[in-house]
């Protein structure tokens, strides 16, 4: 760890903590983030997960885990990650070898951005109902219709989707998935503000967009393999045991202000919450020391997005809580970073962007029916 910690000392500047500390919803500020993001890729750290051929650090299970609580400790940035965390992982084990030629270097570089089109206004959580249509076109599908709650498609340069590419038969067998170039004269991106009054999240509208048949993952009418793949993949590291220390570390550094008058109903919350995230780290640790997410067995991948998605929100809601009258303060007074009111702005800030944590890559609701499947069927 000492070579990490001289690392982080000297690539971390005080502007770039700065941002890490004042992030609130899924990712720091984008030219911050990537500025982190080319750092650690020249280190040679940026994908420690990775297997090492492809750039990943070779390091063991506790390394990575290590590492990933060391950045947190030091505020660095939160990296907007889509294709580190997903894409690339996916790529790398079902892509095909023009794909991940293609694309694997520049998401490691962080000259591409992914964000991911699965979410649309009457296909949520249930993703088999999607209906944006792709229609074959010779060497091109010409896709139509339009995806929601798109996080970070007014930053990204690349989409990964599924889209109908025919019906009949169960509605999972008609999806495919797609990997789309967002700079086009016939896609759109309309901006949603969020509760904290974040832009994070978009509705995206595809009329006529042409993606090459190249840049399909797997078999026409058989994406939804992929992409419950990928969302086993993303829900491994979702909420990461690091990110929900963070908001911790904001509820900690309340309490401890307030000092004896804390209320004892308060203090025992805490103590509460620091056993239940220290029996998460737990069981982060042994989850990626097992090694890479079993695709037929997907329990172990919704368990953590379960535990880590909810136990987050219980943080950041006593945080908030903490706060006491400074949570009323709008987001507008979090500039004054050390202030009373501007903590208090920030952790209401924050309490309300992780509302979405136990919505986000499946409900709090699909991961007990994944898990408690498992438990009954086996």
């Amino acid at each position: 760890m000492r070579e990490v910690r001289a690392f982080l000392n000297e690539a971390l500047t005080p502007e770039l903590r700065a941002v890490g500390r004042a992030t609130i919803g899924v990712h720091s500020d984008i030219a911050a983030g990537l500025k982190w993001h080319r750092r650690l890729y020249r280190r040679g750290w940026i994908a420690p997960a990775w297997p090492k051929t492809w750039g990943g650090t070779g390091w063991t299970a506790r390394q990575r885990f290590l590492f990933d609580r060391e950045c947190a400790l030091n505020d660095a940035p939160i990296l907007f990650a889509g294709g580190i965390r997903s894409i690339g992982p996916l790529l790398i084990e079902m892509g095909t070898s023009r794909q991940r030629e293609r694309y694997i270097p520049a998401i490691l570089a962080g000259d591409d951005l992914w964000c991911q089109g699965f979410s649309e206004p009457s296909a949520g959580s249930d993703l088999v109902a999607v209906t944006t249509r792709a229609v074959r076109d010779g060497d091109n599908y010409i896709v139509t219709g339009s995806k929601i709650w798109t996080t970070g498609a007014h930053l990204s340069n690349r989409m990964f989707a599924i889209v109908r590419t025919s019906d009949g038969g169960r509605p999972a067998q008609g999806l495919t998935f797609l990997l789309i170039e967002m700079p086009s004269p016939d896609l759109t991106v309309v901006p949603i503000v969020g509760l904290a009054g974040e832009h994070e999240l978009n509705q995206v509208f595809f009329d006529g967009v042409r993606v090459p048949v190249a840049n399909r993952v797997g078999e026409e009418d058989a994406g939804w393999g992929v992409a419950k793949r990928l969302m086993q993949l993303a829900r491994s590291n979702n909420t990461p045991s690091a990110l929900v220390r963070r908001v911790f570390r904001r509820a900690v550094q309340a309490a401890t202000k307030a000092g004896d008058e804390l209320e004892s109903g308060m203090r025992a919350r805490l103590a509460g919450l620091a056993v239940e995230l220290d029996a998460y780290e737990a069981q982060e640790l042994s989850a990626i020391s097992r090694g890479p997410v079993d695709a037929h067995d997907p329990r172990g991948s919704s368990m953590l997005k379960l535990v880590g998605s909810e136990l987050h929100q219980k943080i950041a809601e006593l945080a908030m809580e903490l706060a006491g009258p400074a949570a009323a303060a709008q987001t507008s007074c979090a500039a004054a970073e050390n202030s009373w009111v501007g903590a208090g702005a920030r952790a209401m800030a924050k309490h309300l962007s992780v509302r979405a944590a136990s919505v986000y890559s499946g409900t709090s609701e699909i991961q007990r029916n994944v898990v408690g499947g498992y438990l009954v069927h086996g």
